[in-house]
């Protein structure tokens, strides 16, 4: 996917411009989702019409006009060919979410890495998913794994809705509790010391959230799947340092039993993950 872009538009564009695209585009259910530079704008449809006779799975192509941002990490969104729409239905590892693009987060990026968080899941297992969002780690888990239960949060009540939706979609409705709410004020009200297993899957505030994760876990032991986005400079380790980053906040003791970067997001910002022993 990452050449097909500029393979479809070699006769469209100038060789100039070819090296101002950005080559990468996420496809989510039947929508494909563009980044284009400024200097590229003006080329913004030819672009999108290019991809869509292209790619035959996708429908509409979709400029992204803002980072993602805010609360919620939603993103704006506008449509550039095919059917004027924003909600799709995305498989992945057999599981289905419904969402609408422009009221919820959703990457497709993070896919092998939910895969690999259900890989380590054992029978027998309480999980609480700190942000669920529309639920793809919470259901993934749940479909993989015969007796678990996940308590699946979420804050936003569009993603809680989709994740309503999907929860029953995926036929996983006595394994997975969708709980609209923040999730530190859910577990401190509700959910201490009940999971065996807690994932936070929102970099930007995994670690303000770090304490109510440890409170969570049953007895102060268990497994806490860890992510934050780290800035780091030239000939620094970003694992390193977020190893660091914990240190400074978890009072309690930890193994890191993996350390991987997910994926870069930036210049010089990686999104890292640690899987953390807690004991």
């Amino acid at each position: 996917m990452s050449r097909l872009l500029k393979e479809v538009l070699k006769d469209k564009l100038t060789p100039s411009e070819l090296n101002k695209l950005y080559a990468g585009f996420d496809i989510i259910g039947d929508i494909a989702v563009l980044k284009i530079p400024e200097p590229l704008i003006v080329k913004k449809h030819i672009i999108a019409e290019a991809l869509l006779k292209a790619v035959k799975s996708v429908h509409t192509v979709l400029l992204q006009t803002t980072p993602v941002e805010g609360e919620y990490r939603l993103r704006g969104l506008e449509v550039l060919a095919g059917e004027p729409k924003f909600e799709t239905v995305h498989k992945e590892h057999g599981c289905l979410y419904k969402l609408d693009l422009r009221t919820t987060y959703f990457t497709p990026r993070l896919s092998a890495e939910r895969l690999r968080v259900a890989n380590q899941v054992r029978e027998g297992e309480v999980i609480i998913n700190m942000f669920a969002g529309v639920g793809p780690y919470s259901i993934l888990i749940a479909k993989k794994v015969r007796d678990v239960k996940v308590y699946s949060i979420d804050n936003n009540p569009e993603a809680y809705r989709y994740m309503q939706e999907n929860i029953k979609l995926n036929k996983v409705e006595i394994k997975v509790i969708p709980i609209l709410g923040d999730a530190a004020k859910v577990i401190r009200n509700t959910l201490q010391q009940t999971a065996n297993r807690v994932i936070m899957p929102l970099p930007e505030k995994a670690l303000h959230y770090l304490p109510d994760a440890y409170s969570a876990l049953k007895e102060g032991r268990g497994i806490i799947h860890y992510y934050e986005h780290v800035f780091y400079g030239v000939g620094e380790d970003p694992l390193e340092k977020a190893v660091e980053n914990i240190k400074t906040k978890a009072d309690f003791r930890f193994r890191v039993n993996y350390a991987g970067v997910v994926r870069d997001v930036g210049p010089r910002l990686a999104q890292v993950v640690l899987d953390l022993t807690v004991s």
